[in-house]
């Protein structure tokens, strides 16, 4: 078994080397030398007399270059998607407002994503109704609207059956 310390290095080699072919797959010059190669196997094609050699060279090439990217797209898109989710739990964890249980939300499961799904898609729905597009407004303040009337309704339902009028306060 590796030291840890050798584990991290290969992982930063590893990262290290992601990043310049990420950044060298992803320039203009990668792109036009890639078309150069097609452009030269292309007319190559009548002097090989297109022979399954010639179409076996381009096929084979084809395939360990995307075999290979693979797996630097996904170290790509991996780096980034943390970055990213990094960046949101900050944003989450500065504002006193925001509800801190969606920090770490990507390590919910499908189903508990779900249902928070359904729950901001209701507080949103709650807005519509308590409050138009044209206003300054937040979820929050649709629902502390809602609550209010809620408990407003309740104080005079309260009232009405202990003998009082329903129109009275």
């Amino acid at each position: 078994m590796k030291p840890l310390s050798e584990k991290k290095s290969g992982a930063r080699f590893f990262e290290a080397m992601a990043a310049r072919v990420i950044a060298a797959t992803g320039s203009a010059w990668a792109f036009f030398v890639a078309l150069g190669i097609i452009i030269i196997w292309g007319i190559t094609g009548p002097v090989f007399h297109y022979s399954d050699t010639w179409q076996l060279v381009i096929n084979t090439g084809t395939t360990i270059i995307t075999f290979l990217m693979v797996f630097i797209i996904q170290k790509s898109q991996n780096k980034d998607s943390k970055s990213i989710q990094l960046k949101l739990n900050e944003l989450i964890a500065a504002h006193k407002l925001a509800s801190n249980r969606l920090i770490d939300i990507e390590s919910l499961s499908e189903e508990e994503l779900d249902i928070l799904h359904k729950y901001y898609r209701a507080m949103a729905e709650e807005t519509k109704k308590r409050i138009t597009m044209n206003e300054s407004h937040s979820v929050e303040e649709a629902i502390e609207g809602a609550l209010s009337k809620h408990e407003e309704h309740l104080r005079k339902r309260k009232k009405y059956t202990e003998g009082g009028s329903p129109g009275e306060d």
